[in-house]
Parts: structure tokens; sequence; C-alpha cells
């Protein structure tokens, strides 16, 4: 069975998010902080050996004031991220042991990830090596000027828009950032892609949103609703006092 380290990137600004109190990752949601509803899926499988949260340096001391005993119980790594999402995720794949085959990108902002997702994104990237999770773009999409006004609708015929996981293999990944040059793409499948490999894309689900603003959460909470229930949420789980990382 491959192994895989995931890293879960939680180093971005949130300028859109408008909250003096959190940044979206470190936001709570339904009695726990984002970002741990994000890692909880990861952490019931047994194919997952490692993962590492990226947040930025100036988050890296409070991170560790409110959650370093409950990463420690888990096992959860923490590295410090760069000025951009590329940096970031490098510095997490460096912290990543020599044993780990494949690599999972999971943003720390989408907490409604369900286990069947994961099921099928992991097996295209073990498959294929190279896999994300997407899904169709489905409403009408306008190109839009300077001055607020339609310049053009456009085609959304074979468009997609990404999510994550992003699945890679680990040697795919690697090469591909060492080829990048210092170009900052959007995401990893596009740093991928750059090398020439072909990424497969698994259809994901509308529920797996991406937290962007506040109003986002109260999504969230609702989305959280229809998923199952994750293992770790029982008495024992370092987290099941929601007073304890306030």
């Amino acid at each position: 069975m491959p192994t895989f380290g995931v890293i879960i990137a939680a180093a971005g600004q949130s300028s859109r998010f408008d909250d003096a109190n959190y940044k979206k990752p470190f936001a709570p949601l339904a009695g726990r902080p984002v970002w741990l509803h994000s890692v909880e899926k990861f952490l019931e499988r047994d194919d997952v050996k490692q993962v590492v949260v990226v947040v930025s340096p100036s988050d890296r001391e409070s991170f560790l004031e409110k959650f370093s005993a409950n990463m420690a119980f888990m096992g959860i790594g923490l590295t410090e991220g760069g000025d951009h999402r590329a940096e970031s995720v490098r510095r997490g794949l460096e912290k990543l042991g020599p044993e780990i085959d494949m690599v999972a990108i999971h943003d720390a902002a989408r907490p409604c990830l369900a286990a069947a997702w994961i099921d099928r994104v992991f097996a295209a990237g073990v498959r294929t090596g190279a896999a994300i999770l997407a899904i169709p773009v489905v409403g009408t999409l306008k190109r839009v000027g300077p001055d607020s006004t339609i310049e053009a609708t456009v085609d959304r015929t074979g468009l997609w828009e990404a999510q994550t996981p992003q699945v890679f293999r680990r040697d795919v990944l690697e090469k591909a950032f060492a080829a990048a040059h210092g170009r900052q793409p959007t995401d990893e499948a596009q740093l991928v892609e750059s090398i020439g490999q072909r990424v497969t894309v698994v259809p994901g689900s509308p529920i797996n949103l991406k937290i962007t603003s506040r109003e986002d959460l109260r999504l969230a909470e609702q989305a959280l609703k229809a998923l199952p229930k994750p293992k770790l949420s029982g008495p024992s789980h370092p987290f099941a006092n929601d007073d304890m990382w306030r």
C-alpha cells in the first residue's frame, strides 16, 4: 500500500475573511477550529502516515500556544509557510519523511470533506500519478471589464472548478517544484501541468466548499451536518472539549 503524507495549507492572509479576531483556518466552526475539521478525515486513514500543517510565520506562536499539546497527541507536524502558496507547500513537502510515496495537499479552509471523496482522489492519484477533486462549472460565466460592464459571455463547456485534496506521486511533485523557477501557480495541479504531467480530474462536490468570507461559515456548518461524523469526535478526542482551543 502506498504511503501518503498530507500537507494542510493554512498560511494564507485571509484578506477577504474580514474578521478582526480570526483568520479563516482558525475561526470557530461547530465548536472546533476550521483547520481541525479539514484534518480529521485524514487522521482516520491507515495509508496516511504523516500530516503537516503549514502556517504563516506571524501565526506560528499563537498556533503553538493553542494547539501544541493537541498536535503532539495527534502526531501532526507544523512548519512555516512562505510569501506565496507554492512556497508554503514546498516547505511542507520538505517536512515529509523519506517513507512517503504520495503527497496530498488540502486547503485548511475546506472543512467539509467526506471520506469517500478522499478514497476516490487518492486511488486516482496512485493510478495516474496526479489527480485532483473538481466540480464542473454550472453557472453562466461573464468576463467583466474595469468599468464593471460585461465584455463577453464565456463558454463553460469543459470548465471545472478545482478543489482539494490534490494528490501527486512524490517524485512528480518534487520534479515540478524543481522546474518552477519562481513561477507562482494558483494550485499544485497547475505546477504539475507545467512539466507535462497529465492530471486526472475526480468529481468532487459543492459541499466541499472553501471558506472565503464569514458568510461561508454558516454554509459550512450546515454542510457538516450532512456529512458522516469522524471517528475522532468522541469523548477521548483531544478537541472534545470545545473550550480547550479558545
